[in-house]
């Protein structure tokens, strides 16, 4: 069994293979009566004192907060060094973001995709923009939130993106996913309350980390993925083709389902159909190109990376309890983080929700009012798009990514921090 990429690549090369409709309950389904009964994607690193890793998942934390088990909550309230992939709440990362995302020389996407292909992707986005006022929810106007403003922060700037990054916004810009903007995805959450509770934050990764690998498609690649995500798209549109795998499937299968089983078994993925039923034979070529790359780029390498980054991270701090949340992906499957860990001699144990953790008293982290910007206008401060658009490289990285003490949240308001973060985490890697 592989740990499979849930990530908008994956989903558009599936989505022309198999679709799916959606579940009848919505996606959703009751927490169960008792703890136990949880699904837990909590593992104890046996030491004195105990560390912990965390499965997450890249979705507002709203719809998965009651599923999460208490001893899981409690971990990360007694941890006082809190890890993550990235540092959401970093300016740095939506810059670094920014500066990956762009064609070189101050080239444009009309002088580098075939003219039909452009206009396809002009055609779409215009439908997009057209129609996101009416998929935007009252609570979303209500922190206002309006669609303008959220087209230009996702889509403002496309005509000078990377054709592969273009493809991975088109996927970003479904109704379902623009009905959750706003509201912080579960990484984001913890992040924000651990600035709250005044821990050490830090992560393991830099975005040219897992950045790089998206820009090392070659161009006959990234224009069969970006021609294979438009076709989906527009068949959707077209009423010929049900929505496939969604963040809904995603969200039951985290909270009451087998995520390990229905999403990250790459062996028994939708892929392989796809590959060998759906597609004419030189296209088949390109899609196991794709799926072999980046099941090596993005799975395998990052795991490797990740896991010997947590290693020097617990030498660093022997005697502090921490809490690692990455994406469930980077734990489930072969080839994992937790292999890594294991294979250079620590003991790390699945611990199933119900069971007793660090001998704390702790309470849980309580859910919170949804944050907001501060100043009650309609315009939120923070102009993504504005940062998306320059053009400064990022500076030099260092070969290890420090914690931060209280990070300067302030600086990145949460009201853009929650828009930027879905895309960011859905686009690198498994969630």
């Amino acid at each position: 069994m592989h740990a499979a990429l849930a990530g908008p690549l994956l989903a558009a090369l599936l989505a022309t293979a198999r679709a799916r409709p959606q579940p009848p309950d919505g996606g959703q389904c009751r927490p169960p009566g008792s703890q136990r009964d949880l699904n837990s994607f909590l593992w104890t690193i046996r030491r004195d004192p105990p560390a912990y890793l965390f499965g997450t998942i890249h979705v507002p934390y709203t719809r998965v907060w009651d599923f999460i088990p208490n001893n899981s909550k409690a971990a990360f309230q007694a941890s006082a060094r809190v890890y993550f992939e990235l540092d959401l709440t970093d300016p740095y990362t939506i810059s670094a973001l920014a500066s990956c995302q762009l064609l070189p020389h101050g080239e444009n996407l009309q002088d580098v995709l075939p003219h039909e292909l452009y206009w396809r992707l002009k055609r779409h986005l215009d439908y997009v923009k057209l129609m996101m006022p009416s998929w935007m929810t009252p609570a979303q106007r209500g922190k206002g939130l309006y669609a303008d403003y959220l087209f230009n922060a996702i889509a403002g700037n496309w005509e000078r993106k990377r054709p592969v990054w273009v493809m991975l916004m088109v996927n970003s810009l479904t109704e379902t996913d623009v009905r959750s903007r706003g509201v912080p995805v579960l990484d984001l959450y913890l992040a924000q309350q651990a600035e709250k509770m005044k821990k050490s934050t830090g992560a393991v990764e830099r975005v040219e980390e897992q950045c790089h690998p998206l820009n090392g498609l070659n161009f006959s690649q990234v224009l069969f993925a970006l021609n294979q995500t438009l076709l989906q798209h527009e068949s959707v549109r077209a009423g010929s083709l049900q929505a496939p795998y969604t963040t809904e499937d995603l969200i039951k299968h985290y909270n009451c389902g087998d995520l390990n089983a229905v999403i990250f078994n790459h062996d028994t993925s939708q892929l392989p159909n796809f590959i060998n039923t759906t597609l004419p034979p030189h296209e088949q070529v390109t899609a196991q190109e794709i799926d072999s790359y980046f099941r090596q780029e993005l799975i395998y390498k990052r795991n490797e990376r990740m896991g010997k980054r947590v290693m020097a991270l617990l030498q660093e701090n022997e005697d502090k309890i921490c809490f690692f949340a990455f994406g469930a992906g980077h734990f489930l499957g072969n080839n994992t983080v937790i292999d890594v860990l294991r294979q250079a001699g620590l003991e790390v144990e699945h611990t199933p929700a119900g069971q007793t953790i660090h001998s704390t008293t702790a309470s849980p982290p309580p859910l919170p009012l949804q944050p907001t910007h501060s100043s009650g206008t309609a315009r939120p401060p923070f102009q993504l798009a504005d940062q998306l658009q320059q053009q400064e490289e990022p500076g030099p990285a260092s070969s290890s990514v420090p914690a931060r003490s209280q990070p300067a949240l302030g600086l990145l308001p949460a009201i853009a921090a929650s828009i930027a973060a879905p895309f960011l985490l859905h686009t690198l890697g498994p969630s």
